[in-house]
């Protein structure tokens, strides 16, 4: 087929830069062959001069847990403006290389070592006092007490609730008939957990010791809150494992500690409270005299410490 008619304007030309096409309107398409450069993922932050690299707040991020993964970056970036300003303060107080000290993570870096060694110079926070621990501890008296205990039996009959159906029901109806049984004639629950029992303490007469809140799945801590001493199970109670059978023999009552026996613990607790207050305090006062770009930090009562 022979060519009518080409138009000049569409083809390549010569005396444009890089040999762009130009289309009817005048658009030049923009020469694709070097890749635009990718955006930062954070404006360039800074403390006094010192910009906090955005490869080391995106490796920081993973450090700290956020709904989305700009919270997390955002989160990063103020724990690194704030390390920033602790280390330059450091220098200023001549604090160098310091003996580090062995933490729950192994051993400290030469720079926490150094911000260690500056918050136990600068920030000084008094003991708790005796009265300030009882008080505390009236206040939240019901925080210091044992967990109830349950001297519990149970016969499980294992089945699964993604599985078959029918097992499923056939597995119900028979714990529903074993609870009506063992309700009838409890001194037959040694040899029902022996005969149908899944669980471990089938050989046990079905014997789980005491246990706590928590300690079982859900459903049965449920059940054991509703239930007295001496009762067996009306109805099996449903479980990912199953259905149980639940015989519960003695509840051990929770009881109130002693002042003497959470003293210490509450006297911590306090002073851990009261130094982080102090530290934050500190760092506000350290960021209001640095200039600190593309970043706004909280006052003192903000998470500035972790």
């Amino acid at each position: 087929m022979a060519t009518l008619y080409t138009n000049p304007s569409l083809n390549t030309r010569p005396d444009t830069p890089g040999g762009e096409k130009r289309g009817y309107d005048g658009y030049i398409e923009p020469d694709t062959k070097i890749p635009p450069k990718a955006k930062p993922v954070v404006d360039e932050i800074s403390v006094d001069g010192v910009v906090i690299a955005e490869a080391d707040i995106l490796a920081e991020a993973q450090n700290h847990p956020a709904e989305n993964p700009g919270g997390a970056v955002r989160a990063a970036a103020k724990a690194l403006v704030v390390r920033e300003l602790l280390l330059q303060e450091a220098g200023r107080q001549g604090i160098g290389e310091v003996e580090r000290e062995a933490t729950d993570q192994g051993r400290e870096t030469p720079e926490d070592a150094r911000i260690r060694v500056l918050l136990d110079q600068e920030v000084d926070v008094p003991a708790a006092t005796d009265a300030e621990c009882r008080r505390y501890f009236e206040i939240n008296a019901s925080r210091f007490c044992t967990l109830a205990l349950y001297e519990v039996r149970h016969v499980l009959l294992a089945a699964e609730r993604d599985g078959d159906v029918i097992a499923w029901d056939k597995t119900r109806l028979t714990a529903v008939a074993l609870c009506k049984r063992l309700n009838q004639n409890p001194a037959g629950f040694s040899a029902a957990a022996a005969e149908f029992s899944a669980c471990s303490s089938a050989q046990e007469g079905g014997r789980l010791g005491q246990v706590a809140s928590g300690e079982t799945t859900e459903e049965f801590d449920r059940a054991l809150s509703f239930m007295s001493e001496g009762e067996i199970s009306v109805e099996p109670v449903e479980s990912r494992f199953g259905f149980h059978v639940i015989a519960l023999d003695r509840i051990v009552p929770a009881r109130q500690l002693p002042f003497e026996h959470v003293r210490e613990k509450i006297a911590a607790w306090l002073e851990a409270s009261s130094w982080s207050r102090a530290v934050s305090q500190y760092i506000s006062i350290l960021a209001s005299q640095a200039e600190i770009r593309g970043l706004t930090l909280e006052g003192a009562d903000g998470p500035l410490v972790q």
